[in-house]
C-alpha cells in the first residue's frame, strides 16, 4: 500500500492511495491541474484513479469534485446530505456519476474495503476513513471535531495514519482570528490541536508511521507540530508532514 498527500490544509485537501491494484483519491480541494501534475511527478495518472471519495461538504475538501469528474471521468462517492449541502452552497457544476454511501458504511473496491466513520466535525455529514487491504490498515482522520471515543480504538488498529494536527493553542490564543472563530476551532465541532493529536497517537501501538495533516497556516507550523508530538510520543515511529502547498512524498505500508 502506498499513500501520498497531494496537499493538506484549509487551502485544499487531496490524498491518493494505491493498494492491491485499486487507486483512490480522497477529497477534491485542489484544482485538477495540480492534482494531475503532482500525481504525474510520482509516476501516476489521475485518469487511472478508480474513485474519488469525499469526506464532507467544506470547500477545501469538495470544491473541485465536479472538475475531477468531468475532466478525468472519476465516479464520486459521498453521502446524500453532503451532496445536498454542496449543491446548495457551492458552484461545482453538474455531477453525473455520484454513488452514495452513508457514514458508517463500508465501501468495497474488489479486495480493498473503505470503512467510513461518522465525525462530529461541523460539516453536515462528515466522515473519516480506514482503508483495509489484506493485513494493512490506513487511516485518513482529518476534520474530526474532537477526540471522540471511537478514535482511540480505530488508531490502535492502524498501520499508518494521516491525522489532523491543526493548531497550537498558544499560537491560536495570541493570533489574529476573531473570538468566534477561535471558539469554533477549539470547540467540539472544530479541529484537533497538536497535543490532542499526539495523545491519540499514543494508542497507535502498530503504527509504522503517522503523517500530520491539516496544519493551520496561521496557528501552527511544521516545527511546532513536530516538537509537540515528539515531546509526547518520543521516537515511537516516524512522523511526516502533509504540506499545505506540496506533496508529502510517497509513504509505504
Amino acid at each position: 500500500m502506498i499513500a501520498l498527500s497531494l496537499q493538506s490544509g484549509s487551502n485544499g485537501n487531496c490524498i491518493y492511495v494505491e493498494t492491491d491494484g485499486v487507486k483512490l483519491l480522497f477529497d477534491a480541494g485542489i484544482c485538477g491541474i495540480k492534482a494531475e501534475t503532482r500525481l504525474k511527478a510520482y509516476g501516476r495518472d489521475i485518469r487511472d484513479v478508480d474513485a474519488l471519495i469525499i469526506s464532507h461538504d467544506h470547500a477545501d475538501h469538495v470544491f473541485y469534485a465536479g472538475v475531477f469528474q468531468r475532466k478525468y471521468g472519476l465516479p464520486i462517492y459521498m453521502t446524500p446530505r453532503t451532496l445536498q449541502r454542496t449543491e446548495r452552497e457551492k458552484k461545482i457544476g453538474k455531477l453525473k456519476d455520484v454513488r452514495f454511501f452513508r457514514s458508517g458504511d463500508n465501501i468495497d473496491f474488489g479486495p480493498v474495503s473503505v470503512r467510513t466513520i461518522p465525525t462530529p466535525h461541523d460539516a453536515d455529514d462528515g466522515s473519516a476513513f480506514v482503508l483495509c487491504s489484506g493485513s494493512k490498515r490506513l487511516g485518513i482522520l482529518t476534520d474530526l471535531g474532537h477526540a471522540f471515543e471511537e478514535l482511540f480504538g480505530v488508531i490502535a488498529s492502524l498501520d499508518g495514519v494521516f491525522i489532523e494536527s491543526n493548531y497550537d493553542p498558544d499560537m491560536l490564543a495570541k493570533g489574529s482570528y476573531p473570538a468566534f472563530l477561535k471558539r469554533r476551532i477549539q470547540g467540539p465541532g472544530g479541529h484537533l490541536s497538536n497535543r490532542e493529536a499526539a495523545e491519540l497517537l499514543l494508542t497507535g501501538t502498530n503504527l509504522t508511521w503517522a503523517c500530520l495533516a491539516h496544519l493551520s497556516g496561521n496557528n501552527n507550523n511544521p516545527q511546532v507540530a513536530l516538537r509537540t508530538h515528539c515531546e509526547i510520543l518520543g521516537r515511537r515511529f516516524p512522523l511526516h508532514i502533509a504540506g499545505r502547498n506540496a506533496p508529502s512524498g510517497i509513504l509505504t505500508l
